[in-house]
């Protein structure tokens, strides 16, 4: 039985068996304690071991030490000791792995995070660690529930693509080309040579073939692994990372802002509801105050304004910015911060950008110079989900591409969406890893991914 069902259980007499890693061991003349933990929640589970009853257990106990998985079978029984209502009392005992006390990195002490991505395949039994995978778990289904309650679809898009989705260019390559003996043809790669017969990389986004499913489909969601090839060494950034993606057809900018309004307070409330004892660890070790923190993003409404408004109310603040105020400016986290703080008090949307500074398919303003793009700012972070009403009009979307130094060629499968049937249709994108990290209250993005791949590191 897992050990947070066990905990459910009345501490009356009843034979149960328990498997777990060692956490802690106490040994007496007569009784040996020692705890279980089997990951399905932070709290571990006393097993208590009569030595004069159990005189045949004394070669097992040996080999119990900090990390040894155990099977144990006994009665469960009401505990005498504080912090916990059961223990088991057991009369059999099996050692099913041993972790020599010598060599086994994780001792009863408190571990850097530094230190522990070092170990990242052994950080998971961390109590921090393992909290962080079951909140991530849980989030992730949330997503999902949210999105099939309000019929959206599920769609898997391409992770290899031959196009950028963003325009930036950073981007990893993906080939079967010889590098110590590349092809040329008139002085350049020979891309026909490759396995796709063109240049292809690891997708930045899911979003343009996700509009090809909404453009039949209605609503989409897509949900998987992207991939920036960014040399950021920051607390934000990771070279591989998963996005959450829903697409809408038939839905302008302001429907999509409600969407995306009404998707965060479900997660986030979900988590609330189903990870207590969990965000009682992070709000206790982490973060304190983290969760009134969550819960105030979910009983506000969201603040609307536009990046006009935004930049007016920054060059007004008696802060002084790192990165000064002036409208063309892509807004940096502190100013996102100070806006959700200092200003606002609670989430804040921001729409109508510059069109020199967002992607090229964001739908164009009447006055030519913002797009309907959204950015959804909470405080303590900033930035956690970016949108945008996509450009619907086929000429207008040409010619963006050109402007930015596109091939429409690469792009003449999404063309086509606006020639048979366009639609006015939204989305927007949040970085699932981002949003854990947010949950959590962890410092670096790195650790609340299982194996963070970053520049110059690729371990595991």
């Amino acid at each position: 039985m897992r050990i947070r069902e066990i905990f459910t259980l009345e501490p009356k007499k009843q034979i149960l068996a328990v498997e777990g890693w060692v956490r802690t061991k106490r040994d007496t003349k007569n009784v040996c304690f020692f705890e279980l933990n089997d990951g399905s929640c932070l709290k571990n589970f006393q097993i208590v071991v009569d030595k004069d009853k159990t005189p045949h257990l004394a070669p097992e106990l040996t080999k119990i030490a900090t990390g040894a998985s155990v099977r144990a079978e006994g009665e469960l029984a009401a505990s005498p000791g504080s912090g916990q209502n059961s223990e088991l009392q057991a009369h059999s005992l099996t050692v099913l792995g041993e972790s020599p006390a010598d060599s086994y990195p994780l001792q009863k002490k408190r571990h850097s995070f530094e230190f522990l991505r070092e170990i990242a395949h052994l950080r998971p039994r961390t109590n921090t660690f393992g909290a962080v995978a079951r909140v991530r778990s849980a989030l992730a289904f949330a997503i999902h529930r949210f999105f099939q309650e309000n019929g959206f679809l599920y769609i898997h898009t391409p992770i290899i693509t031959a196009s950028d989705a963003e325009g930036a260019g950073e981007m990893f390559q993906v080939t079967t080309l010889p590098l110590e003996n590349i092809p040329r043809k008139d002085g350049k790669i020979d891309y026909e040579k490759d396995f796709f017969g063109k240049q292809a990389r690891l997708t930045v986004s899911g979003q343009l073939e996700g509009e090809t499913y909404a453009a039949a489909l209605g609503k989409i969601y897509t949900f998987g692994p992207t991939f920036r090839a960014e040399n950021s060494n920051t607390t934000r950034h990771l070279s591989e990372f998963w996005m959450v993606e829903p697409e809408m057809a038939f839905c302008d900018i302001d429907a999509n802002m409600d969407t995306a309004e009404e998707f965060l307070k479900y997660i986030l409330s979900y988590i609330l509801r189903r990870c207590g004892e969990d965000m009682d660890f992070f709000n206790l070790r982490i973060q304190p105050g983290i969760i009134d923190n969550l819960k105030r993003v979910i009983e506000t409404p969201f603040r609307r304004i536009t990046y006009t408004e935004a930049v007016e109310v920054l060059q007004k603040a008696p802060t002084a910015f790192e990165f000064p105020v002036s409208w063309g400016i892509d807004l940096q986290s502190e100013h996102e911060k100070y806006l959700t703080e200092n200003v606002y008090g609670g989430p804040v949307i921001v729409t109508g950008y510059p069109r020199q500074i967002k992607a090229f398919y964001m739908k164009l303003n009447a006055d030519e110079k913002t797009v309907r793009a959204m950015d959804v700012l909470v405080p303590r972070l900033g930035e956690i989900i970016g949108g945008s009403q996509r450009e619907d009009r086929l000429d207008i979307l040409e010619k963006r591409l050109t402007d930015m130094g596109l091939k429409k060629e690469d792009y003449w499968w999404y063309l086509d969406l606006r020639r048979y049937g366009t639609v006015p249709h939204s989305g927007f994108g949040l970085g699932f890893d981002r949003i854990v990290q947010y949950v959590t209250g962890m410092a670096n993005i790195r650790d609340v991914i299982p194996y963070p791949r970053t520049a110059g590191s690729a371990e595991f």
